[in-house]
């Protein structure tokens, strides 16, 4: 079974309101194509593990700090709801057109997932304790890998195979060395309602909404380095919302914060709270990623330098990913994958084969040259 014909099989399995059948397949596909220990944690996250960190009962060793290092190929086997042109009889419809095939979830990121089962398959003498993981509820806000890291998943290093491709040029799959993160937040002001023609005896919520408004506007936005790449944040107020009638004083008005942030620092929100009646709740905070090996992050350059004709780069991802858990949980990881800016959930989604093929081989040759790192 070659990339191509698994990332079909994969893709038409619909998966945006239920991961389960995605996730049985992954794993019984891993339990019967390879020699490896296979698990379904409570969350519904599919776990496969093999290598010289495993014992003969197909337990981890790295957990008890033995049997050297530990790699996790990483993905996600949820997607966003299909286009109603995506989805036919309960299945998903996957074409093949001029080399890449298209479909809800081809790019983002089924076709990496089975890139990654496949390196998974056939890394030769893993030199590490080699993982695959595909996690769930990725679209929901990272919660599958959440709850993993929760649960005390935390290998060494980590490829997470969102996407990396043509981000520094045509045809060339890039190493993420990192990324940011999103906190999505609300400025509740409060008021008290009136009479609009007796305004004096109310106490307006949208005045103080918008002040909390100007306060935001002049938030510094956050902004580091990360291996010599500048990372900067911003920050957007993008939805309002306020009254009931026109001869009313409104008593309630919520503000929509979007902040994407970077690693290290946040812009300081909790301000606008300084403003009489106005409250401030943080509704989803997905991490922002760094990488801090670079012995790591240059093996895995030099890897996908290998796998293909391009020369590729380091380079920055605007959006959250999986990654950003990991890293928390002191996992070094890099994100390199087959998307391309502007596949991820659109109506005409798809991936370049090829491009699926170079992943595959990128994965497999992180796995079997990890050994090189000095200490390892």
């Amino acid at each position: 079974m070659d990339v191509a014909e698994l990332t079909r099989d994969l893709v038409s399995i619909p998966s945006h309101d239920d991961e389960t059948e995605a996730g049985d397949f992954i794993e019984s596909w891993l339990r019967e194509h390879t020699d490896s220990a296979v698990y379904r944690d409570d969350h519904g996250n599919v776990f496969a593990r093999k290598g010289r960190g495993i014992d003969p009962d197909g337990d981890s060793l790295a957990r008890d700090g033995a049997g050297g290092p530990s790699l996790a190929l990483a993905g996600h086997h949820d997607v966003v709801p299909p286009d109603e042109d995506q989805i036919e009889d309960g299945e998903y419809v996957v074409e093949e057109r001029d080399g890449r095939l298209y479909g809800r979830g081809t790019a983002d990121m089924k076709g990496c997932v089975a890139a990654a089962m496949l390196a998974f398959k056939t890394a030769d003498d893993p030199a590490c304790e080699l993982v695959f993981v595909s996690f769930v509820a990725e679209e929901s806000g990272c919660l599958g890998s959440a709850a993993a890291v929760e649960d005390g998943f935390a290998p060494d290093d980590a490829v997470v195979g969102e996407g990396s491709t043509n981000y520094s040029g045509d045809d060339v799959t890039d190493v993420a060395v990192a990324h940011k993160g999103r906190r999505g937040s609300t400025i509740r002001a409060s008021g008290t309602a009136a009479h609009a023609s007796e305004g004096a005896a109310g106490e307006n919520a949208i005045y103080r909404a918008t002040d909390a408004v100007d306060v935001v506007r002049d938030l510094s936005v956050p902004e580091t380095t990360v291996m010599g790449h500048r990372v900067g944040g911003s920050i957007a107020v993008t939805e309002i919302e306020g009254g009931t009638a026109w001869n009313v004083i409104p008593e309630s008005c919520p503000v929509t914060v979007d902040e994407r942030t970077v690693p290290g620092e946040r812009a300081p929100l909790e301000r606008v709270e300084e403003i009489p009646g106005v409250e401030w709740t943080v509704d989803q905070d997905l991490p922002p990623m760094a990488c801090g090996d670079d012995a790591f992050a240059d093996l895995v350059l030099d890897v996908a330098g290998d796998a293909q004709a391009g020369a590729p780069e380091r380079v920055i991802k605007p959006h959250a990913t999986d990654a950003g858990n990991l890293s928390g949980a002191g996992t070094e990881c890099v994100v390199v994958g087959a998307a391309e800016p502007g596949e991820a959930h659109t109506a005409e989604e798809s991936v370049s084969i090829a491009v699926l093929e170079r992943c595959e081989r990128i994965y497999r040759g992180i796995a079997e040259r990890l050994g090189e790192l000095d200490g390892r």
